[in-house]
Parts: C-alpha cells; sequence; structure tokens
C-alpha cells in the first residue's frame, strides 16, 4: 500500500505543507500521498490512534498540537524533549516516535545560505523566547556557539528559556536590543513581529557591523523589513523560507524511504504561491 501522509492543525488550509512534500512526490516519481487534516484539539488522540493502527505512515504536526501530541507519542527524540514540542512523527515498528524537524530545518538553512558560518559566530542574538527561539537555541548551543543572548518583551519568559537549557545562554534587555545588535555575530528573529498582518518588528540596525548574519523566520513577506535593513547595512540576510523547506526534509525521508533536496525548483513553487496568497 503506498504511504499516506498527512499535516494536521486547527486551522490548517494554510499550510505549504502538502506544496512541498508534493513536489518531492513528484519529482522522485514516488507513490504514495500527503494532505492537509483539520484536527481539533478534542479529536487530537482518536486521530494518532488513527496513526497507531497504520492508516498513516506519519506525518507533521502544526498548532495547536505540537505539545499535546507528545503525550500520546511513545518516543520523543532529545530535541523534542529539549524544545518542549514536536512537529513530525513516524512509526518505528508498532511505535511511533515523535521528532522537532525545526531545529535542523533551522541549521541546514543557515549552513546552505552561509556555508562555515560557525567559524564566524561568537555571539548570537535570539530575539524572542517562545518555541521556535528554543528550538533555534538549542540547535545554536548544540553548534557550539559561545554565547547566545535571548531578549524578550516578557523577560520572564526569556529567563525560564535560558533556566531551561543554561550556558550559554543569558538573558539581554529587551529595552536595550538596540545596542546588543553591535555584539553580536547572528542576529535571530523568532518572533513574529514583521509578518504580514502582524505589527512590525522595533529594532534600530545602526550598530549593526558588516558581516553580520541577520536571519528572520518570518517567510511573509519573503523579504521582511528585517533583513532589508539588515542587507542594505552591510549585513548577510537569511531568510525564513529555507527553514520552512529544509525542516520538511526528515520527514519525508522516514515515511518515503528517499532523502529530498532543497531546489531552486522548488523554492520558486512556494515562493510563487505566497506571492499569489
Amino acid at each position: 500500500m503506498s504511504p499516506r501522509c498527512f499535516v494536521i492543525g486547527h486551522p490548517i488550509a494554510h499550510s505549504r505543507s502538502p506544496l512541498i512534500h508534493g513536489e518531492w512526490l513528484r519529482e522522485h516519481g514516488l507513490p504514495g500521498s500527503y494532505e492537509r487534516i483539520d484536527v481539533a484539539p478534542g479529536d487530537l488522540a482518536t486521530f494518532i490512534a488513527r496513526l497507531r493502527d497504520g492508516e498513516f505512515a506519519g506525518g507533521n504536526v502544526t498548532v495547536p498540537h505540537k505539545e499535546a501530541v507528545m503525550k500520546l507519542a511513545d518516543e520523543v527524540s532529545d530535541a523534542g524533549r529539549a524544545v518542549g514540542a514536536v512537529n513530525t512523527l513516524w512509526h518505528e515498528g508498532n511505535r511511533i516516535i515523535a521528532d522537532n524537524s525545526d531545529v535542523p530545518g533551522f541549521l541546514a538553512h543557515l549552513d546552505a545560505t552561509v556555508p562555515n558560518w560557525q567559524g564566524k559566530v561568537g555571539t548570537a542574538l535570539v530575539l524572542g523566547a517562545g518555541g521556535a527561539a528554543r528550538g533555534i537555541c538549542y540547535g545554536l548551543k548544540a553548534r557550539g556557539v559561545a554565547r547566545i543572548l535571548v531578549v524578550n518583551r516578557s523577560p520572564e519568559r526569556a529567563a525560564e528559556l535560558v533556566a531551561a537549557l543554561g550556558h550559554p545562554l543569558e538573558a539581554g534587555d529587551w529595552a536595550k536590543r538596540d545596542s546588543l545588535v553591535g555584539e553580536a555575530d547572528l542576529i535571530v528573529n523568532t518572533t513574529a513581529l514583521g509578518m504580514q498582518g502582524k505589527p512590525p518588528l522595533e529594532i534600530d540596525l545602526a550598530a549593526l557591523r558588516p558581516g553580520t548574519l541577520v536571519d528572520d523566520i518570518v517567510y511573509v513577506p519573503l523579504k521582511t523589513a528585517l533583513l532589508a535593513e539588515a542587507e542594505r547595512r552591510g549585513g548577510v540576510p537569511v531568510d525564513g523560507l529555507g527553514m520552512l523547506l529544509h525542516q520538511a526534509v526528515p520527514g519525508f525521508a522516514r515515511w518515503f524511504g528517499v532523502t529530498p533536496q532543497v531546489t531552486p525548483v522548488l523554492r520558486a513553487l512556494i515562493e510563487a504561491d505566497i506571492l499569489k496568497a
């Protein structure tokens, strides 16, 4: 039987995951399917029972299920436990494994955009302290970044993140974020600020040093105001779309047995979909 896979969330109509996986299925000539399925929070356990019974090979999980589904899996990866959320599920025998592919997705896109970035980054400035920030800080720590400054509008959440992941994370003052720009070799916006329909990200890049990497996980618009300003000041922009594409790779490899590549053709397909939305 051809593998049947899914992305579940509530709502789910906005997800571009079917476009990504559908393109890879077409490119590799593989049998199988990947579909959006709207699952309300009260129906999550029933849906996971369908996965356990073999109706699906696996799938992705998005809001609001990325934390709740951890309790329904048999095993959660180290990254999933550290981040406190998962987005990828698959079978191993009769067991359901849960993982967080946002971490390798973020790192793989950074690797592809700026090869050898690790040798250039001593201090990272991370804006935000939510689930995305936790995953990104976990990944940066794993790659040996010596200093990871976390600033958040709510200082309590920044302190919680620093306490959870420990050294080399430290909490910074959101009110001093403009001056902290000058200390950073890598700046990452993990918030929704600057996203289409959201308030702007208010940060002054006057202190940005040329060559500083500026990564914005927002991908609508494709080039955020943060990235445009960073580029104007001699920074190296890293967009959010690449993270979306690279985070899809591990799941596809698990479900369909082929490790796909993030190609210009795939990127153009998703860019076109974003622009027409």
